[in-house]
């Protein structure tokens, strides 16, 4: 069974899906054909933010097809090796939230749409 993943470095999001069997390494390979990134220059994470190891398989760190659904993906962490051969920092920078609704629309929204009669 496919497992579906949210694999996020800094302002990137990859969205993929894999088995669960899929090793750690395989992984890599599939992100190497989007980012051009060897696999020895990444460093995964799990949801606890601990780095995943090349040999470990996916359901090893508990993605499994009860925790990684399509419509909640497992989110990894990404790292890259950086010039100076050292391991970027994890930073997943968090998604922005949409402005408060003005106040003439949250009067429909808490309506449903429907016209109010007084």
């Amino acid at each position: 069974m496919d497992v579906f993943l949210m694999i996020r470095r800094q302002k990137t999001t990859i969205f993929t899906d894999a088995k669960e069997n899929t090793s750690v390494v395989e992984l890599k390979r599939m992100i190497e054909g989007i980012l051009k990134v060897p696999p020895n220059d990444q460093r995964l994470y799990n949801q606890d933010n601990d780095v995943m190891e090349d040999e470990q398989t996916l359901q090893d760190y508990g993605v499994t097809v009860s925790t990684a659904k399509a419509q909640a993906p497992a989110q990894l962490g990404l790292t890259c090796r950086n010039e100076l051969g050292d391991f970027d920092t994890l930073d997943i920078t968090p998604y922005s939230a949409p402005p408060d609704l003005p106040e003439v629309m949250k009067n429909q929204e808490a309506s449903n749409g429907q016209e109010q009669v007084a």
